[in-house]
């Protein structure tokens, strides 16, 4: 039903987003790709990305975090039975952690320890 996406988001506070690209990109050799100009969830201030591997690693700076949150995302094919299954399972949905794109039939959830996971369709991209 469920099985791994291929974005992963490191929502990181002002004060540690430039360093944690430059760890990447200078200590790695990792490309960093800028998203400066596009379209940006709501709370992210600023956003960089690199490819980790296959999936993709986002680097989204929000401002009024106190430290880094990781962000996972989850695809199946039936967003709709995969939550009644999360539901069953004591896991609820928790859509008001971000704003989600207009139209995309998804979910955020969190799992025990409080990392959030969204669950989507992967042909919503």
């Amino acid at each position: 039903m469920f099985r791994g996406g291929h974005n992963i988001a490191m929502k990181l506070p002002k004060a540690q987003f430039d360093r944690t690209v430059a760890f990447y990109r200078d200590v790695l050799g990792m490309e960093v790709t800028d998203h400066a100009g596009q379209a940006i969830a709501g709370g992210v201030a600023e956003s960089a990305s690199v490819q980790f591997g296959p999936v993709t690693l986002w680097f989204d700076r929000v401002d009024n975090y106190a430290h880094p949150d990781l962000w996972l995302e989850l695809f199946t094919d039936d967003v709709d039975r995969a939550t009644a299954h999360l539901a069953a399972h004591g896991i609820g949905v928790q859509d008001e952690l971000e704003p989600l794109p207009s139209g995309m039939n998804a979910h955020w959830i969190s799992n025990p320890v409080g990392v959030p996971h969204i669950v989507r369709n992967p042909d919503d991209d």
